[in-house]
């Protein structure tokens, strides 16, 4: 089973984080960035003039293309967004998995500093705004979060549902994306490695990145193939 993390394209607090370093004045569920809209389509590009056209390929650097199976989604924006024009063009599936959403979940904080959880944007919004997508059914018109803020020792065994939920519902030759985030990616595979995820040691990936892992569901063997791969990406776009 090949497993291909792809990290969203620039969002509004990325770009805001990148200015000052600081979180003060971030969206709960922020948009593309005019980079991010730009990196977007060079990761669509990409893919599209990569596509095997269903042929499944054995190759580890992904030389001779990609032949994907199953698309996957965070219910963030902009996961979402990154992740809508390549599932329309190769016509496949994409699918909400709520627990491949950014730590923390959907939340700002306050005057106090403390961190409150929202709401998050209700069913009708995804609907509307991206027909066909497929929706968890826990979502409804409340808003698909409506939680406080997320703890971090339950990050990794949320990690660990999707690791179990890929598991259990693919095979070894399926060829899977997920569009997700850069702390979702240290959870996944520190669960995934069963090592413990610090803040100390981390794994950086740029925006429109793709990652690699490949899983041997019989041997429950793991293998690493690459990580940050952005070479569709010109200097002046990385972030």
């Amino acid at each position: 089973m090949q497993i291909y993390f792809i990290r969203h394209a620039q969002s509004e607090n990325n770009h805001l984080f990148d200015l000052n370093g600081s979180s003060q004045g971030r969206n709960d569920d922020p948009d593309l960035t005019v980079v991010g809209e730009k990196q977007a389509q060079l990761l669509f590009e990409y893919f599209v003039k990569n596509h095997s056209q269903g042929k499944i390929i054995e190759d580890d650097l992904n030389l001779s293309g990609y032949s994907f199976t199953h698309l996957y989604t965070s219910p963030m924006i902009r996961a979402i967004k990154t992740a809508w024009r390549i599932a329309r063009n190769l016509e496949l599936p994409l699918q909400v998995i709520m627990d491949l959403h950014e730590g923390g979940g959907i939340f700002l904080e306050n005057e106090e500093k403390e961190l409150i959880g929202l709401p998050g944007k209700p069913k009708s919004y995804f609907l509307k705004n991206f027909p066909g997508l497929l929706l968890d059914q826990e979502m409804d018109e409340t808003g698909w979060w409506n939680r406080p803020f997320e703890p971090y020792e339950i990050r990794k065994p949320r990690a660990k549902k999707v690791i179990q939920f890929l598991l259990e519902n693919h095979n070894e030759n399926d060829h899977i994306a997920l569009f997700s985030h850069a702390g979702f990616f240290n959870y996944f595979l520190s669960a995934l490695l069963n090592y413990d995820e610090s803040e100390n040691v981390r794994f950086n990936i740029n925006n429109t990145s793709i990652s690699r892992i490949d899983i041997e569901k019989n041997s429950n063997v793991s293998r690493i193939l690459y990580v940050n791969q952005i070479c569709f990406l010109p200097i002046e776009l990385l972030t």
